[in-house]
């Protein structure tokens, strides 16, 4: 483990390799799976612990530790609760401190006995001795059972997922701004972007708290708060930005030719467009430019009457990350009859979007709808301009 203050130290593991989180989320950088160990003048705690395919890296770090008092778990996800078990089994008298609801997650994913956990209310502070943690509820950043922990001696703010970022480094904080910006963004978008009213609800109870470090369970730490923190007010904010999404797919070409018109279009009147190609395309890239879209335009090909999978599929995720958008729309073609419109709408029921006019042809476009997709373009213009997006 490595000093990040007298007596706190920052350990857990790199996961150099790792590609893919829950058997879903894209991982181009790899991971870490951070735990913080803090001695007090009369006890020690050990804060979260490691995925269970890193459990000899946590455990080796804990070799030299002869005693530990406390367990705190701020999440039950297998990546940071997964080595509870083998922790208590080292530690007969340790005691896990977690949340009610944590209690319960616990119990059910881990088979943790009951006896062991020690459940602690929001603002509820355990000493050390010369030491507190003081714990704060967190809910639905990103279950429902999480919470972080106050060390106020040291002005640490332990976060657990909040303001996490997916990426593997040797860095202790976060020193290559951009690198972590881009990485922290990605995290949001993919895990915490449907959960950002509740993050929203977070954020305020943390003002209080004077920070000087930011200590999350996945990448580098904060030692400049204010970085993170305003990022993150950025991207719960319900002030989308100037710019449209356009993930689709062309199967012969139809669709592509609508999709580059638009793009030229809107780009001519100052608006960003960000384009995605489904079939080559990083869903994690596609998540975090849905961060600050103010529409989205899905394009599709029909597939026996219905829209292609693929762009299904980017509906429906744009469905589940619930993002500020407030206009979307629809472009594609078909070959004999269609209901990709219908049936795209109809998987978006989570977004509180306009749903602009649709551009559909039929085989090749022609120059009606070209001048459709021009249509639409002066539509999305005049929407942005209303709500103040263009310069």
């Amino acid at each position: 483990m490595r000093t990040m203050r007298t007596n706190v130290f920052a350990g857990g593991a790199v996961d150099w390799d790792r590609r893919l989180f829950d058997s879903l989320i894209p991982l181009p950088d790899g991971t870490s799976y951070n735990a913080y160990l803090v001695r007090g003048s009369e006890k020690t705690a050990l804060i979260d612990t490691v995925d269970p395919a890193k459990a000899e890296v946590l455990m080796e770090q804990l070799a030299d530790v002869e005693n530990l008092d406390y367990l705190v778990a701020h999440h039950a996800e297998q990546d940071h609760a997964g080595c509870i078990p083998l922790v208590l089994a080292k530690y007969p008298l340790a005691k896990l401190i977690t949340s009610p609801k944590g209690k319960t997650l616990i119990v059910d994913h881990l088979h943790v006995d009951e006896k062991r956990i020690t459940t602690v209310g929001d603002g509820e502070t355990i000493s050390l001795g010369d030491r507190s943690l003081r714990f704060i509820h967190t809910p639905w950043v990103h279950w429902p059972e999480t919470m972080t922990t106050y060390l106020a001696e040291e002005k640490i703010l332990f976060t657990c997922d909040f303001f996490g970022s997916h990426l593997a480094t040797t860095d202790m904080y976060a020193h290559d701004k951009e690198r972590v910006y881009e990485a922290a963004k990605r995290y949001y978008a993919e895990i915490m972007m449907p959960f950002r009213h509740a993050i929203r609800n977070n954020l305020e109870k943390l003002n209080g708290l004077s920070i000087d470090i930011i200590a999350p369970s996945h990448g580098p730490a904060y030692d400049n708060p204010s970085f993170i923190i305003d990022a993150y007010k950025d991207w719960i904010s319900d002030d989308p930005k100037n710019q449209v999404v356009i993930p689709y797919i062309s199967m012969h070409g139809s669709t592509r030719l609508l999709v580059e018109r638009l793009v030229g279009s809107l780009a001519q009147k100052g608006i960003t467009v960000f384009q995605f190609d489904l079939a080559a395309t990083d869903l994690g890239k596609l998540a975090i430019a849905m961060v600050d879209a103010a529409t989205i335009v899905l394009g599709t090909p029909t597939v026996h009457v219905g829209p292609h999978p693929a762009v299904l599929y980017a509906a429906m995720l744009a469905n589940a990350l619930r993002p500020k958008a407030a206009f979307a729309s629809v472009v594609g073609s078909y070959g004999w009859a269609g209901k990709a419109v219908e049936q795209i709408a109809a998987a978006l029921p989570n977004l509180k979007v306009e749903l602009l006019p649709p551009v559909i042809c039929k085989g090749l476009p022609l120059a009606k709808d070209f001048d459709s997709i021009e249509a639409l373009s002066g539509a999305i213009f005049e929407k942005h301009k209303a709500r103040g997006l263009v310069q």
